[in-house]
Order: C-alpha cells, then structure tokens, then sequence
C-alpha cells in the first residue's frame, strides 16, 4: 500500500493513496461531528479547499468526491458565510425585476464562467443567473434544481453573487406562483392531517430493525 503525505490544517499526515479526502481525514483520526453529510456529493456539506504541492492556486472541492495527492494541503469548510435576502414568500408577486431586486449583485455578473466550472453537480449556474437578470424563474428554477447549496459558486466568483440563494428564489417562486399544484400531493396531505395513516405509523414504531429493513427491501416503487 503506498503512502503519500498530506497537510491537515498545517500538520503532516501519511494516508494511503486513493483515498477521498474525507476518507484520509478519518485515516488520521479526525472525527466528524459535522460536516460530513451524505458521502454521496448530493449535500454539499464536505466543501473543502486544498491546495496542491508546489501550486500557488487554491483549489475547493467536496471532500467525499476529491482524491488525496501528494504534498496537498486542506482545510475544510463548516459552511460558507454569505447575506441571504429576507422575504416572506407568501408575499411575494413576480414581477421581471424580482432577482434583482433581492439580490442586485447579479449584475455585477461578468460571464466568466467560473461558477459553472468550480460546480460539483456541474450546473449551469452562470446560465441560471443570466435568466435571473432577464427574470425568467422558469429557467432559474430549472437550471438550478439539483444544487446542493455547497457555496462553493460563490467562493469563486468575482462579482461575489452568491448564486445558490439566487436559485433557492427562483424555485421557491416557481413552486408559490407558477408550477401547478399537485393534486395527488394535496389529497395525501389532506389523509394525514385525518390520521388516516396513524394505525400503520404505530405498528411500525414497534417493529424490530430487522424488520423495517425486509419491509423496505419489499416494497413496491414506481416503474421509472
């Protein structure tokens, strides 16, 4: 098994080669207690910057994704500090001006791309603020579905737009005012507030995880 060194905020490390940079963290003996998330890259929570040896640039990425290299350099991230806009979404009407009248740092948005390469779901996120100037929800909403709210967007931009809370807007708008309501969803909704489902909820409380786990692995799910 070969080693190779790595620095965890300044101290040296030897960890086998291969490993994810979460999974060389836990190697020397760190303990997650945040930050950890779903190992999967669907959270966002892992967000980390390196550096790598002999490289003046500074790099981020989301340690259950990122492999170890030799020589590199960590720390990671417990979240990105950014000024998220406070409204009522109850309240709110759309009108083509809404982007920026929340976030008007959008037009600051110089199309270098940068957002969309740092991106670990590899978003369209510059194409998602460009519809945000023009105020289309329907394609801020769309271009930004699977973001993870990692912020990692937003330590690289610079205009220093935080795009996550721009597209988080955008489909909250596009869920209040646009998309249409889910008939299925509201009747399901309607049978939970009845307790129609309280029987069933309380028989598996008293089941044992053996089980709940040979239920789940039975059950029936939808044809893609």
């Amino acid at each position: 098994m070969k080693e190779i060194k790595i620095y965890v905020m300044g101290k040296e490390y030897l960890v086998p080669e291969g490993l994810t940079i979460m999974q060389a963290l836990e190697y020397c003996g760190f303990f997650f207690v945040r930050g950890a998330g779903c190992r999967g890259g669907f959270c966002g929570a892992c967000s980390t910057v390196y550096r790598k040896k002999d490289s003046f640039r500074l790099k981020v990425g989301l340690a259950c994704q990122t492999k170890v290299e030799e020589g590199m350099y960590l720390t990671q991230l417990p979240f990105y500090p950014a000024n998220k806009a406070i409204y009522n979404i109850e309240e709110l009407s759309y009108d083509s001006q809404i982007f920026i009248k929340y976030y008007p740092e959008i037009l600051r948005c110089i199309a270098c791309g940068s957002c969309n390469r740092v991106c670990p779901q590899d978003l369209k996120v510059m194409e998602y603020i460009n519809a945000a100037i023009r105020g289309d929800v329907k394609k801020v909403a769309e271009f930004s579905f699977d973001c993870i709210m990692c912020g990692l967007c937003a330590s690289r931009c610079p205009a220093e737009i935080v795009q996550y809370y721009v597209g988080l807007l955008g489909r909250r708008i596009y869920g209040r005012l646009i998309q249409k309501k889910a008939k299925d969803l509201e009747k399901k909704i309607k049978e939970i507030e009845e307790g129609k489902f309280e029987k069933e909820l309380e028989e598996l409380m008293k089941m044992s995880i053996e089980k709940l786990k040979e239920l789940y692995e039975k059950r029936e799910i939808e044809a893609e």
